[in-house]
Protein backbone atom coordinates (compact mmCIF):
# COMPACT_ATOMS: atom_id res chain seq x y z
CA UNK A 1 0.00 0.00 0.00
CA UNK A 2 1.60 3.14 -1.01
CA UNK A 3 0.43 6.74 0.82
CA UNK A 4 0.37 10.37 -1.33
CA UNK A 5 1.64 13.25 0.59
CA UNK A 6 2.25 16.62 -0.54
CA UNK A 7 2.55 20.15 1.25
CA UNK A 8 0.49 22.76 0.52
CA UNK A 9 2.73 24.94 -2.37
CA UNK A 10 1.12 22.14 -4.37
CA UNK A 11 -2.87 23.53 -5.26
CA UNK A 12 -4.95 20.82 -5.65
CA UNK A 13 -8.48 19.77 -7.18
CA UNK A 14 -10.49 19.07 -4.25
CA UNK A 15 -12.13 15.86 -5.76
CA UNK A 16 -8.53 14.76 -6.39
CA UNK A 17 -7.95 15.05 -2.87
CA UNK A 18 -10.84 13.34 -1.43
CA UNK A 19 -10.66 10.50 -4.66
CA UNK A 20 -7.12 9.32 -3.21
CA UNK A 21 -7.18 10.40 0.23
CA UNK A 22 -3.85 12.72 -0.03
CA UNK A 23 -2.41 13.78 3.22
CA UNK A 24 -1.56 17.80 2.56
CA UNK A 25 1.53 18.75 4.96
CA UNK A 26 0.89 22.57 5.91
CA UNK A 27 3.35 25.28 5.55
CA UNK A 28 3.12 28.53 7.85
CA UNK A 29 1.64 31.65 6.81
CA UNK A 30 2.39 34.56 8.81
CA UNK A 31 0.23 37.83 8.63
CA UNK A 32 -0.06 41.10 10.75
CA UNK A 33 1.75 39.12 13.27
CA UNK A 34 -0.02 36.09 13.15
CA UNK A 35 0.49 32.49 12.20
CA UNK A 36 -1.63 30.34 10.72
CA UNK A 37 -1.36 26.78 9.19
CA UNK A 38 -2.35 26.92 5.63
CA UNK A 39 -5.55 25.43 4.74
CA UNK A 40 -5.97 24.45 8.48
CA UNK A 41 -6.97 27.62 10.65
CA UNK A 42 -6.91 29.61 7.75
CA UNK A 43 -9.00 28.89 4.30
CA UNK A 44 -8.40 30.67 0.77
CA UNK A 45 -11.42 32.09 1.11
CA UNK A 46 -10.15 33.87 4.84
CA UNK A 47 -6.95 34.91 3.52
CA UNK A 48 -8.21 36.84 0.00
CA UNK A 49 -10.21 39.30 2.44
CA UNK A 50 -7.51 39.60 4.58
CA UNK A 51 -5.23 40.45 1.63
CA UNK A 52 -7.82 42.56 -0.15
CA UNK A 53 -8.33 44.73 3.14
CA UNK A 54 -4.56 45.54 4.43
CA UNK A 55 -1.83 47.05 2.91
CA UNK A 56 0.53 44.82 4.58
CA UNK A 57 2.35 41.81 2.80
CA UNK A 58 2.10 38.27 4.24
CA UNK A 59 5.39 35.75 4.77
CA UNK A 60 5.37 32.06 4.04
CA UNK A 61 7.53 29.92 6.83
CA UNK A 62 8.25 25.89 5.72
CA UNK A 63 6.97 22.97 6.92
CA UNK A 64 9.17 21.43 9.61
CA UNK A 65 10.83 18.64 10.55
CA UNK A 66 8.51 17.99 13.26
CA UNK A 67 5.40 18.16 11.44
CA UNK A 68 7.02 15.68 8.88
CA UNK A 69 8.15 13.22 11.66
CA UNK A 70 4.77 13.17 13.02
CA UNK A 71 2.79 12.47 9.77
CA UNK A 72 5.62 9.43 8.86
CA UNK A 73 5.18 8.13 12.26
CA UNK A 74 1.22 8.32 11.49
CA UNK A 75 2.01 5.72 7.68
CA UNK A 76 4.90 3.87 9.48
CA UNK A 77 2.65 0.26 7.87
CA UNK A 78 2.64 1.77 4.24
CA UNK A 79 5.33 3.23 2.03
CA UNK A 80 5.26 6.81 1.60
CA UNK A 81 5.59 9.29 -1.84
CA UNK A 82 6.30 12.72 -0.37
CA UNK A 83 5.94 14.97 -3.70
CA UNK A 84 7.32 18.28 -2.85
CA UNK A 85 6.93 21.50 -3.71
CA UNK A 86 10.01 23.28 -5.38
CA UNK A 87 13.01 23.06 -3.15
CA UNK A 88 14.24 25.63 -5.38
CA UNK A 89 12.00 28.13 -3.54
CA UNK A 90 10.97 26.78 -0.12
CA UNK A 91 13.00 24.78 2.80
CA UNK A 92 10.51 22.86 3.04
CA UNK A 93 11.18 19.83 1.01
CA UNK A 94 14.92 20.02 3.23
CA UNK A 95 12.61 19.56 6.27
CA UNK A 96 11.27 16.19 4.85
CA UNK A 97 14.51 14.74 3.79
CA UNK A 98 15.65 15.38 7.35
CA UNK A 99 12.41 13.63 9.03
CA UNK A 100 12.96 11.00 6.37
CA UNK A 101 16.69 9.77 7.36
CA UNK A 102 15.71 9.84 10.90
CA UNK A 103 14.59 6.50 10.37
CA UNK A 104 11.69 6.15 7.96
CA UNK A 105 12.87 3.89 5.34
CA UNK A 106 9.78 3.64 4.24
CA UNK A 107 9.68 7.21 2.81
CA UNK A 108 10.23 8.13 -1.26
CA UNK A 109 10.72 11.87 -1.56
CA UNK A 110 10.14 13.32 -4.55
CA UNK A 111 11.07 17.05 -5.62
CA UNK A 112 8.57 18.49 -8.60
CA UNK A 113 11.05 21.65 -8.85
CA UNK A 114 7.69 23.16 -9.52
CA UNK A 115 4.80 25.49 -7.28
CA UNK A 116 1.08 25.38 -6.95
CA UNK A 117 -0.91 24.05 -10.49
CA UNK A 118 2.60 22.89 -11.64
CA UNK A 119 3.74 20.72 -8.58
CA UNK A 120 -0.29 19.55 -7.98
CA UNK A 121 -0.16 17.45 -11.62
CA UNK A 122 2.43 15.64 -10.48
CA UNK A 123 0.76 14.48 -6.93
CA UNK A 124 -2.10 13.74 -9.70
CA UNK A 125 0.41 11.47 -12.02
CA UNK A 126 1.45 9.99 -9.46
CA UNK A 127 -2.04 9.16 -7.52
CA UNK A 128 -3.20 7.78 -10.90
CA UNK A 129 -0.08 4.99 -11.35
CA UNK A 130 -0.32 3.70 -7.42
CA UNK A 131 -4.14 3.29 -8.81
CA UNK A 132 -2.60 1.59 -11.85
CA UNK A 133 0.14 0.03 -9.45
CA UNK A 134 2.75 0.67 -10.73
CA UNK A 135 5.56 0.57 -7.82
CA UNK A 136 7.01 3.60 -6.56
CA UNK A 137 10.33 3.17 -8.54
CA UNK A 138 8.52 3.07 -11.59
CA UNK A 139 6.93 6.30 -10.36
CA UNK A 140 9.81 8.37 -9.72
CA UNK A 141 10.80 7.45 -13.04
CA UNK A 142 7.98 8.67 -15.07
CA UNK A 143 7.72 11.20 -12.97
CA UNK A 144 11.39 12.61 -13.59
CA UNK A 145 10.83 12.38 -17.30
CA UNK A 146 7.60 14.32 -17.03
CA UNK A 147 9.77 17.24 -16.15
CA UNK A 148 10.34 18.84 -19.18
CA UNK A 149 6.87 17.96 -20.73
CA UNK A 150 5.32 20.37 -18.45
CA UNK A 151 3.66 23.53 -19.12
CA UNK A 152 3.22 25.95 -16.24
CA UNK A 153 1.82 30.14 -17.27
CA UNK A 154 0.10 32.59 -15.13
CA UNK A 155 -0.54 36.55 -14.89
CA UNK A 156 -1.04 38.52 -11.79
CA UNK A 157 -3.81 41.30 -12.02
CA UNK A 158 -2.10 43.86 -9.82
CA UNK A 159 1.67 44.75 -9.65
CA UNK A 160 1.55 46.08 -6.54
CA UNK A 161 2.42 42.62 -4.33
CA UNK A 162 4.82 41.80 -6.84
CA UNK A 163 6.53 45.42 -5.47
CA UNK A 164 5.62 44.56 -2.36
CA UNK A 165 7.15 41.27 -2.07
CA UNK A 166 10.28 42.33 -3.71
CA UNK A 167 9.81 40.84 -6.68
CA UNK A 168 9.79 44.21 -9.10
CA UNK A 169 10.82 48.05 -8.25
CA UNK A 170 8.34 50.50 -7.58
CA UNK A 171 9.28 52.08 -10.71
CA UNK A 172 8.37 49.04 -12.90
CA UNK A 173 5.10 48.39 -11.05
CA UNK A 174 3.60 51.99 -11.09
CA UNK A 175 4.30 51.95 -14.85
CA UNK A 176 3.00 48.52 -15.51
CA UNK A 177 -0.04 49.67 -13.60
CA UNK A 178 -0.34 53.19 -15.27
CA UNK A 179 -0.19 50.83 -18.70
CA UNK A 180 -2.27 48.23 -17.88
CA UNK A 181 1.04 45.62 -18.63
CA UNK A 182 0.59 42.80 -17.41
CA UNK A 183 3.45 39.85 -16.68
CA UNK A 184 3.63 36.54 -18.08
CA UNK A 185 4.64 34.31 -15.50
CA UNK A 186 6.40 30.72 -15.82
CA UNK A 187 8.49 28.63 -13.27
CA UNK A 188 11.86 27.61 -14.27
CA UNK A 189 14.10 25.76 -12.57
CA UNK A 190 11.61 25.36 -9.61
CA UNK A 191 11.59 29.42 -9.48
CA UNK A 192 8.94 31.71 -10.97
CA UNK A 193 10.53 34.12 -13.86
CA UNK A 194 8.88 36.89 -16.36
CA UNK A 195 8.49 35.01 -19.51
CA UNK A 196 6.83 37.56 -21.36
CA UNK A 197 4.29 40.52 -21.21
CA UNK A 198 0.97 41.70 -22.81
CA UNK A 199 -0.79 44.82 -22.74
CA UNK A 200 -4.35 45.20 -21.38
CA UNK A 201 -5.79 42.26 -19.48
CA UNK A 202 -7.49 40.74 -22.61
CA UNK A 203 -4.73 39.42 -23.95
CA UNK A 204 -3.72 37.59 -20.72
CA UNK A 205 -6.44 34.47 -21.84
CA UNK A 206 -5.32 34.14 -25.43
CA UNK A 207 -1.23 34.20 -24.43
CA UNK A 208 -1.51 31.48 -21.61
CA UNK A 209 -3.38 29.00 -23.95
CA UNK A 210 -1.31 30.30 -26.79
CA UNK A 211 1.54 29.12 -24.50
CA UNK A 212 0.17 25.62 -24.54
CA UNK A 213 -1.01 24.61 -27.76
CA UNK A 214 2.86 26.12 -29.23
CA UNK A 215 4.01 23.95 -27.06
CA UNK A 216 1.54 20.78 -27.40
CA UNK A 217 -0.51 21.36 -30.38
CA UNK A 218 -4.75 21.97 -30.24
CA UNK A 219 -5.28 18.79 -29.49
CA UNK A 220 -5.09 17.99 -25.57
CA UNK A 221 -7.32 15.47 -24.57
CA UNK A 222 -4.67 13.05 -23.65
CA UNK A 223 -3.44 15.61 -21.25
CA UNK A 224 -3.89 16.93 -17.70
CA UNK A 225 -5.01 20.26 -17.79
CA UNK A 226 -5.07 22.90 -14.42
CA UNK A 227 -6.49 26.22 -14.58
CA UNK A 228 -6.33 28.32 -11.07
CA UNK A 229 -6.60 31.25 -10.01
CA UNK A 230 -7.31 33.83 -6.71
CA UNK A 231 -10.61 35.18 -5.77
CA UNK A 232 -10.90 36.74 -9.40
CA UNK A 233 -13.62 33.82 -10.46
CA UNK A 234 -14.30 35.52 -13.69
CA UNK A 235 -10.96 34.11 -15.03
CA UNK A 236 -11.79 31.04 -14.24
CA UNK A 237 -14.55 31.22 -17.06
CA UNK A 238 -12.61 33.84 -19.40
CA UNK A 239 -9.73 31.38 -19.57
CA UNK A 240 -11.48 27.97 -19.97
CA UNK A 241 -13.57 29.60 -22.90
CA UNK A 242 -10.59 30.43 -24.19
CA UNK A 243 -8.49 27.10 -24.00
CA UNK A 244 -11.91 25.13 -25.57
CA UNK A 245 -12.00 27.72 -28.35
CA UNK A 246 -8.78 26.89 -29.24
CA UNK A 247 -7.72 23.25 -28.27
CA UNK A 248 -9.68 19.80 -27.70
CA UNK A 249 -9.57 19.21 -23.53
CA UNK A 250 -10.77 16.21 -22.15
CA UNK A 251 -9.39 16.06 -18.87
CA UNK A 252 -9.78 19.46 -16.48
CA UNK A 253 -9.56 20.32 -13.37
CA UNK A 254 -10.30 23.88 -11.54
CA UNK A 255 -8.29 25.02 -8.64
CA UNK A 256 -8.31 28.16 -6.05
CA UNK A 257 -4.60 29.23 -5.84
CA UNK A 258 -3.67 28.89 -2.18
CA UNK A 259 -1.92 30.70 0.64
CA UNK A 260 1.67 30.59 -0.31
CA UNK A 261 1.37 31.12 -3.38
CA UNK A 262 -1.01 34.40 -3.46
CA UNK A 263 1.14 35.55 -0.44
CA UNK A 264 3.95 36.73 -3.35
CA UNK A 265 0.90 37.67 -6.03
CA UNK A 266 -2.17 38.77 -4.18
CA UNK A 267 -5.05 37.18 -4.94
CA UNK A 268 -5.66 38.74 -8.54
CA UNK A 269 -3.90 35.68 -9.93
CA UNK A 270 -4.85 33.15 -12.97
CA UNK A 271 -3.02 30.36 -14.69
CA UNK A 272 -2.81 27.19 -16.42
CA UNK A 273 -0.93 24.16 -16.52
CA UNK A 274 -0.32 21.22 -18.45
CA UNK A 275 1.67 17.82 -18.83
Amino acid sequence: MIKIICDSISDLPIEIIEKYDIEIVPLTVIFNGNEYLDGENLTNKEFYKMLRETNSMPKTSQATYAQFKSIFEKYDDKEILYIAGSSSASGTYQSSIIAKNDGHDNVTVFDTQNLSIGSALFVIKACEMVEYGYSIKEIITKLEQLKSSEEVVFSVDNLEYLKMGGRISSTKAILGNLLSIKPILEVKDGLVAQKSQVRGKKQIYSTLVNSLVNKYGNDLSNRTIIIGAGDNEDDFNLLKEALLKEATVKELYFVNIGCVVCSHSGPGIVGISCM
